[in-house]
């Protein structure tokens, strides 16, 4: 038995207090993510969704920039196929996180990797990806994969009942949570010059891009970013 499995028969005690310390690191960035929640519900509200229809929205698919261009391209009437793929693009990342952290959560029983699978987000693999030598604890990531989700749909249905009665909530600059988020994300992370090169490199592409409407600028810039990112840390021989 690995120290992963172990982990899973400890007393009672030690998982649950692996699991609030899990869901206290993820508190910061459930707090961050509540006005994108809100207008994640709202925002399905006014696209003709019913509190319902929103609600469960956010419960399935539960993936904040997805839901937000999800629902805007059922506004304009859209496939479903056309959805399912842009969904699909734009959660794509999802599968380098899986894969960044197979060697931990291959070990566990079936229902656990489930269970974390469906739960993994950014601010989950931002708190739970440890580096090498360090212990994968599944409890303190179920901490903060579970808190992050019932925040995530406390938040919408809020945005649910204040986009039914208050107009004019998309006015209000919430959108602005998604970048807040995504930068209390990545800076902490950088901590090597190849992760600076790699924010510089997507931060300038991306404007650059969205300045000549460039389709798909945003993969492009990620693609460009992570490739030059990882021969500069090749050629200086980082430690990955």
């Amino acid at each position: 038995m690995n120290s992963t499995e172990t982990i899973l028969h400890l007393n009672w005690p030690s998982k649950c207090k692996a699991f609030a310390k899990g869901a206290l690191a993820v508190l910061p960035l459930t707090i961050a993510v509540i006005p994108w929640g809100i207008l994640a519900g709202s925002y399905a509200v006014e696209a003709g969704l019913s509190p319902l229809q929103s609600q469960a929205m956010s419960a399935i698919l539960f993936a904040g920039s997805a839901q937000l261009v999800a629902t805007g391209m059922f506004k304009l009437g859209a496939g479903l196929m056309s959805m399912l793929l842009t969904t699909m693009l734009i959660t794509s990342r999802h599968f380098l996180y899986s894969m960044a952290m197979r060697p931990q959560i291959s070990p566990l029983p079936l229902k656990w990797r489930l269970l974390l699978g469906y739960l993994l987000t950014d601010e989950l693999f931002a708190i739970a990806n440890k580096n090498k030598g360090q212990r994968f604890d599944p409890w303190y990531a179920l901490g903060g994969g579970l808190s992050f989700y019932l925040g995530w749909n406390i938040a919408s249905a809020v945005g649910i009942i204040a986009g039914a009665n208050i107009e004019g909530l998309d006015s209000w600059g919430l959108d602005f949570a998604i970048a807040a988020t995504f930068i209390a994300i990545v800076v902490p992370n950088i901590k090597q010059p190849s992760g600076l090169l790699c924010v510089l490199i997507a931060l300038v592409s991306s404007v650059f891009c969205e300045l000549l409407a460039i389709p798909g600028g945003l993969l492009i810039s990620a693609i460009l970013a992570m490739g030059l990112a990882t021969m500069y840390a090749k050629w200086r021989g980082e430690e990955q």
